[in-house]
């Protein structure tokens, strides 16, 4: 808490200190008041001739031997009798100010269990108790925000399995059909024989594909990750990812180029690294527009490291571009089994460029996506 909001919430309590300590003062006064009537009535009005007449009647005494009783057990020990009957009356009334006070933790507790509550309805306290009442409400959205968060999470991940369990029916079908024509047919001819092989191969790596998503879904909600950082030739690193992956871009006559300096290096775990950098290459591939080229970019920035990957493609609407980071998030509507896939990647590389201290980010527009990842230069 800054000193802005501590000074603020000291003002918010203002009201309640000032109303206790007027309802403390009027407790004592009723106390003092209710002391001096009875020392005017009893000590020094005829509060002795009640004494002695009590006496007389308890223990039937005469009037000069409960005078004598009175003198020695009453008027010997004025001061303690008086000093004890003051800490009655005021432990009486201090009682009944405890009791206001108490008031206030029942008050609370009630919010609390409206907080507890799946009531929409604000949370209302005393006036004096604005700031317990404010923080109260600014709890109860909180945890109202991530209730809902964590229920589109969930909804998401069931969808996700969902589709993906349905989209793997269909290369495993395929797979079982074109190996029952194989099995019922030795004697197919060469060519076709290869061409139900060679379908059959590509279904089962599809296949092969989503099974793996889903241990990824897996592997995402149980692993925390490790960091092992060193220094890495970045440059190397985007040079060798390129590569690996250029059999995945000629598929749609894409290509990848390369901007920057041979020299250029950057800390942190290489192996974490390529993963976030091969998540990022695989995303612009997936939705670039056929025959355009993927241009990564890298450079140094003051004390960061500043990597871009630019595509062309359709341009992502700005509500989308704050989703696609989030787990389970799938850009492609339409799920199809060519493009779609666990909605993971991006969820990934921006866990691991925030662990690095780093930072991933997203703009899209004139039919041109860019992704910016910035990291330390330095330990």
């Amino acid at each position: 808490m800054d000193a802005k909001d501590k000074k603020q919430t000291e003002l918010d309590y203002t009201q309640l200190k000032s109303k206790m300590y007027k309802k403390f003062l009027i407790f004592i006064l009723v106390a003092f008041v209710v002391i001096t009537v009875l020392y005017i009535l009893i000590w020094h009005g005829r509060g002795a001739d009640w004494i002695v007449s009590i006496l007389q009647q308890v223990f039937r005494l005469d009037y000069q031997n409960a005078l004598n009783v009175y003198q020695q057990l009453f008027r010997n020990y004025a001061d303690l009798i008086w000093l004890g009957a003051i800490a009655v009356i005021f432990l009486f009334f201090f009682r009944f100010f405890i009791n206001w006070v108490t008031q206030y933790f029942t008050i609370i507790n009630n919010g609390i269990d409206a907080l507890l509550s799946e009531e929409e309805a604000e949370i209302h306290l005393l006036s004096e108790m604005s700031a317990t009442e404010k923080k109260l409400n600014t709890v109860k959205q909180t945890l109202k925000n991530r209730t809902m968060e964590a229920r589109l999470a969930e909804q998401r991940k069931n969808d996700l399995v969902m589709y993906l369990a349905h989209d793997i029916r269909t290369p495993l079908t395929s797979v079982i059909g074109y190996l029952n024509l194989l099995d019922e047919a030795p004697d197919m001819p060469a060519r076709q024989k290869e061409k139900y092989l060679h379908v059959s191969l590509n279904k089962a790596y599809q296949l092969e594909k989503m099974i793996n998503e889903f241990f990824e879904i897996t592997r995402y909600n149980l692993q925390q990750i490790n960091l092992t950082k060193e220094t890495i030739d970045l440059y190397y690193m985007l040079v060798q990812l390129s590569d690996e992956l250029s059999p995945l871009l000629a598929a749609n006559g894409n290509t990848a180029r390369l901007i920057a300096e041979e020299t250029l290096t950057v800390y942190g775990d290489p192996d974490k690294l390529a993963r976030v950098f091969n998540n990022v290459l695989k995303n612009a591939a997936a939705y670039s527009y056929p025959n355009t080229e993927i241009i990564i970019a890298a450079k140094v920035k003051s004390d960061v490291v500043e990597i871009s990957f630019q595509n062309k493609g359709n341009t992502i609407p700005k509500e989308k571009l704050s989703a696609i980071f989030e787990k389970f998030y799938r850009l492609d509507e339409a799920r199809t089994s060519n493009t779609g896939n666990a909605g993971l990647g991006l969820a990934i590389a921006k866990e691991i460029v925030t662990l690095h201290g780093g930072t991933i980010s997203a703009v899209s527009e004139n039919n041109i996506v860019k992704f910016l990842i910035s990291l330390p230069l330095h330990p």
